[in-house]
Parts: C-alpha cells; sequence; structure tokens
C-alpha cells in the first residue's frame, strides 16, 4: 500500500476500495479521484455496491469519498456497505433490489418519488427534492440537493441541500433520524432513551428540520412554523 494509497478490487456487482490507512484525508480524496478518473472507461455506468476496507470512516466521510467516486467516472453507488464474510452476496442483493425499485421510483421536473422502505445499508441519492412514500430505516441513507419529505418514520441519515443549500429542509411524519445533515450543518441523535421513551407521542407528530441561525432546529409541523421558513 506505500505506493498505491488506493486499490481497487471488484467482483461482478460491487467494488471493494482499499484505502491507505495513514494518508491524510484530504490527500486520500485527491487519489481517490485520480483512481477512479483513471479507472472510468473500464467500469462505464454499472450500477454497484461499494465497501471501503483498510482505515475507519466516518459517515460523513464515506460520503465524500462516494460523491468523490461518482464526480470522477460514470458509476452509480447504489450502496456502501460494512465488511464481512458474505460481502459479495451482500453486494448483488444491493444491487438486485436496487434494480427491482426502479419502477417504484418516479421522475418529476421539480423532484422525485420514491415508494418503498429504504433498509439498511441502502442510500437513495436525488438532484432534486425527493418524497419517500415509506419509512427510512436505521442504517440507510437519504442524499438530496433538495428537500427530503419522508411520508413515514425517519430513523437513518439524511443530507439535504448537498450542494451547500442551508435553505433546504427535511419534514417526516415521525422523526427519529440517526443524523441530519442541512448544507454545512449537522444535527445528531442523543442517547437518551429513557426521555425518548417519554415523548414517543411527541415523537409521532409530524415535524420538520431546518436550519436557522447556523443551528438546525426540528419543530411540529404547524402554519406559523412553515410560515417562518423560506420553502
Amino acid at each position: 500500500m506505500a505506493n498505491q494509497p488506493v486499490v481497487i478490487k471488484s467482483n461482478k456487482y460491487g467494488l471493494i476500495v482499499i484505502l491507505d490507512g495513514k494518508l491524510p484525508f484530504e490527500e486520500l480524496k485527491k487519489e481517490v479521484a485520480a483512481k477512479f478518473s483513471a479507472s472510468a472507461r473500464f467500469f462505464g455506468d454499472a450500477q454497484m455496491a461499494v465497501c471501503f476496507q483498510g482505515r475507519e470512516l466516518t459517515l460523513d466521510e464515506e460520503m465524500e469519498l462516494a460523491e468523490v467516486m461518482s464526480e470522477n467516472c460514470q458509476i452509480q453507488i447504489v450502496s456502501i456497505l460494512d465488511e464481512d464474510k458474505d460481502m459479495e452476496t451482500r453486494m448483488q442483493r444491493a444491487v438486485e433490489s436496487r434494480d427491482e425499485e426502479q419502477g417504484d421510483l418516479m421522475n418529476l421536473q421539480d423532484g422525485r418519488f420514491y415508494k418503498g422502505t429504504l433498509r439498511s445499508g441502502q442510500v437513495l441519492e436525488s438532484e432534486t427534492s425527493v418524497i419517500i412514500l415509506g419509512d427510512v430505516n436505521p442504517g440507510a441513507r437519504v442524499i438530496s440537493k433538495g428537500n427530503v419529505i419522508v411520508l413515514g418514520t425517519l430513523k437513518g441519515n439524511v443530507f439535504v441541500g448537498a450542494a451547500g443549500n442551508e435553505s433546504a429542509f427535511v419534514a417526516a411524519l415521525s422523526m427519529d433520524p440517526i443524523q441530519i445533515r442541512i448544507g454545512d450543518v449537522i444535527a445528531r441523535s442523543s442517547d437518551k432513551t429513557a426521555e425518548k421513551k417519554k415523548k414517543k407521542k411527541a415523537d409521532e407528530t409530524p415535524r420538520i428540520a431546518y436550519v436557522e441561525n447556523g443551528n438546525i432546529y426540528i419543530e411540529p409541523i404547524t402554519k406559523e412554523v412553515l410560515n417562518e421558513i423560506q420553502l
């Protein structure tokens, strides 16, 4: 790995990207960009799952690397998976599941509708706002340059305003996310289990998350709140 900070191994369903464990992350991103740019013709526009190995990555770092990969080649990353002995089998399931779900994804001029539940390991990316007719389970991720509305329970990770737009928002019928990121502002859930149980009824109230004065606020959806937010 000394001379190869980024090594790509592939199988029929996905890529295993082995990363240098000591290289500063910003330098590593440049190496990933160069590697995938050089390999763009080889991969084409295939849909693939990805597994990162060689170093511990945060959720934000995984998302940044996935974005760098997409910007430098035509592959469509359908899922980011953790390492285990059944990696290829899980990659196959992720890709086949994405193929089956394409019939439930409708493109509109001003946004997209996604019908179905996003499960752990699945990633839904959108260049526009997206309305999800289902749940977002823990371990699932939604990344949108616009807004995200979940007509179900939100328990996974959501990144809106991915192009740096802090006027974007997240709304859900039941809001209990692991992490919400709006533009460059991040909010994470607390581990106050007892407090969550006490507030169970309140958590089932439709809520909206938005940025104000550099902070993310999660409020019940009311006419007054909607009037205050620049939608």
